[in-house]
């Protein structure tokens, strides 16, 4: 049984709106290892699709083909990527080298797709090379190269996975007459190492120098002639394939993107201003966000919910209903009127109210809460007071005047001497006011007590329990009480106003973040066109890959990891600016509000990464599918 049959080979092109083009009209050959054999022919015989067919790089046509008596012709296009990559070893008229790949990597190229270890693949190629007589040249590119060079870098590859067939497409076409001998007398001792090698030629001296001459004439072998013994055959193997791994199809891409550094470059900065762009919007988001929930919350107790009556006064029986709200720590009546500080001849006319769980103790820069007939006093009013030392004026005593009404509707003055007991950092942001007077609510009651008058409470603080997240509920539970059908009370807090706000914030930077990603959309259109402008360029690269036997697989891998890679560069180099940006803009910012307006969190940077990946994945896509699809044979001919 021969190693390798062909029985009854037709193959014709189908040309759109002409008869069937026959190209190989029945061809019957048998093939043995230790063979050198020269199909020869002239040009347009048929001689390279029948190299084709055997080669396992056309599987359209009828007939078949054997290996060891096991048929191709119904072998799946993974199937047929193993027969190449494990049997068959391509030398091409033309070379076809990677440019961006060094003698040595292009000779790894094959290596890596066997079961030897890494150092033993580069051991393996330095030995090939030094056999071809290249070991000086390995670092170099194939542009670097003469043709003869070239030529045996191409013999190097395809013997380095250690196949049972070389086929040779005019291997000494492109070569002068020194270069040609040296390379048939490299293919003769292939052979004799017990490999079959076949090559394809329209020179007499080439089919020659071989051990057997079949002849193509307008695709029909007419004469088939033996002019040598065959060498004798070796059917051991040094090494096992397999297909390229992930690993090494990444190191593929990586040196590929290396070769193409600067336009990698440019690409990668094009992508970058996208995500730039909505990180720097979300980071502002955040500060401002920051910065206003700081300045409320430093004012007032985010804790605290103001409650009032939709209808009607409040009374003991809404104290009471209050505090047993599920989530209420407590209930506190408060006193909200204008108050008149005396000062000798200076009267201060400012906000007064009773202090209650709205004020936070923390903001208290001088002295301490107001207790029995006591006063605190905010630092615009405490400026007002004393302008080079407002808090000199703790522990000092001064005249506070309140206006009541009483039952006959007519104006009662009540004066009180109450002394400072500290100084607040600023006025209550929460109740609008930007100068504030308070005291506790039993020294403001008795002062309407005093005078026959009853201090009406225009809204009750509930302070809630937990931390701020238990906010809202309460606040919902209050909203929720009802008399009759209707409901009760109103109810607002600091913390869901801030929330409120946040909303605002949020909505406001959502919508510059979506125009900023405007040019996400059009790095991600850019992406496409280079993915599609790299599968133009790597059409031949991706010819050769295949015919080495890498899988349609390995070559969407390629191009998607390239876009990978794009997306990873992008992103990272979009945060450092970022971050640089936003480091500037604080500088900026911080002598003037003392805080950090721009704040680029670790989420919004993973957020920005995964977009960039994300996008550059899906934008690939389709122009890694087409690169994948490409034929072979077509792909090595442009």
């Amino acid at each position: 049984m021969a190693f390798l049959s062909l029985k009854h080979i037709h193959k014709s092109y189908h040309l759109n709106g002409e008869p069937d083009f026959k190209v190989l009209k029945g061809i019957d050959l048998d093939f043995n290892k230790g063979e050198f054999v020269s199909i020869l022919g002239e040009s347009g015989g048929g001689k390279t699709t029948l190299m084709n067919i055997i080669g396992g790089l056309d599987s359209n046509y009828s007939g078949d083909v054997y290996l060891n008596g096991k048929s191709l012709k119904h072998d799946t296009t993974k199937q047929l990527d193993n027969y190449r990559r494990q049997t068959i070893g391509f030398v091409f008229q033309n070379f076809h080298l990677i440019g961006h790949l060094t003698v040595l990597d292009n000779v790894m190229v094959s290596l890596e797709m066997t079961n030897l270890s890494h150092r033993k693949q580069v051991k393996r190629a330095k030995e090939l090379l030094d056999r071809v007589g290249l070991k000086e040249h390995i670092h170099k590119y194939p542009n670097q190269l003469s043709g003869g060079q070239q030529q045996r870098v191409a013999i190097a590859r395809a013997l380095a996975s250690d196949p049972s067939v070389i086929i040779a497409d005019e291997p000494t076409g492109a070569l002068d007459a020194t270069n040609t001998d040296e390379i048939l007398k490299l293919l003769d001792s292939i052979a004799q190492e017990g490999k079959l090698v076949i090559t394809v030629t329209h020179s007499q001296k080439v089919a020659d120098y071989g051990t057997r001459i079949v002849h193509m004439q307008d695709g029909v072998i007419d004469s088939d002639k033996r002019i040598k013994e065959p060498y004798k055959a070796n059917n051991s193997r040094l090494v096992a394939s397999k297909p390229l791994s992930f690993g090494n199809t990444i190191k593929m891409t990586l040196k590929q993107m290396k070769y193409n550094l600067g336009r990698n470059i440019l690409i990668t900065i094009g992508g970058a201003i996208g995500i730039f762009s909505v990180i720097l919007m979300l980071g502002l988001g955040n500060g401002v966000k920051g910065y206003m929930n700081h300045e409320i919350f430093s004012q007032a107790n985010p804790s605290a919910i103001q409650v009032q009556k939709n209808k009607g006064s409040l009374n003991d029986n809404d104290f009471k209903r209050l505090k047993n709200v599920k989530g209420v720590e407590k209930v506190e009546k408060v006193v909200d009127t204008d108050g008149t500080v005396q000062n000798g001849k200076q009267n201060l006319k400012e906000n007064l109210m009773t202090y209650s769980s709205v004020f936070k103790d923390s903001n208290i820069k001088a002295g301490h809460k107001p207790g029995n007939n006591e006063i605190i006093i905010s630092k615009d009013v405490a400026s007002k007071l004393n302008k080079k030392h407002p808090y000199d004026i703790v522990g000092k005593t001064y005249q506070v005047k309140v206006m009541g009404v009483n039952k006959q509707h007519q104006p009662v003055t009540m004066l009180k001497s109450l002394k400072v007991s500290g100084v607040m950092g600023t006025g209550n942001m929460f109740f609008n006011t930007t100068g504030t007077i308070s005291t506790n609510y039993n020294t403001a009651n008795q002062m309407y007590q005093s005078h026959h008058l009853t201090a009406q409470s225009p809204y009750y603080v509930a302070k809630s329990s937990g931390d701020i997240s238990n906010v809202s509920p309460v606040q919902d539970r209050i909203t929720s009480l009802k008399t009759g059908k209707k409901q009760t009370y109103a109810a607002q807090g600091i913390g869901t106003m801030a929330k409120t706000l946040n909303t605002y914030v949020n909505v406001a930077v959502d919508i510059l973040a979506s125009i900023a990603a405007i040019s996400l959309l059009v790095s991600a259109i850019m992406i496409i066109v280079v993915m599609y402008i790299s599968v133009s360029e790597r059409t031949k690269e991706i010819g050769i890959l295949r015919a080495l036997g890498v899988t349609k697989h390995n070559v969407r891998l390629l191009f998607i990891s390239e876009s990978f890679f794009l997306g990873l560069f992008s992103a990272i180099f979009a945060e450092i600016i970022a971050f640089l940006v936003q480091g500037g803009i604080n500088g900026a910012f911080n002598g003037m509000i003392h805080y950090n307006i721009a704040n680029i969190s670790m989420s919004n940077a993973i957020f920005g990464l995964a977009v960039a990946i994300i996008i550059n994945i899906l934008a690939a896509l389709i122009p890694a599918a087409k690169g994948a699809r490409l034929d072979p044979v077509e792909s090595m001919s442009k």
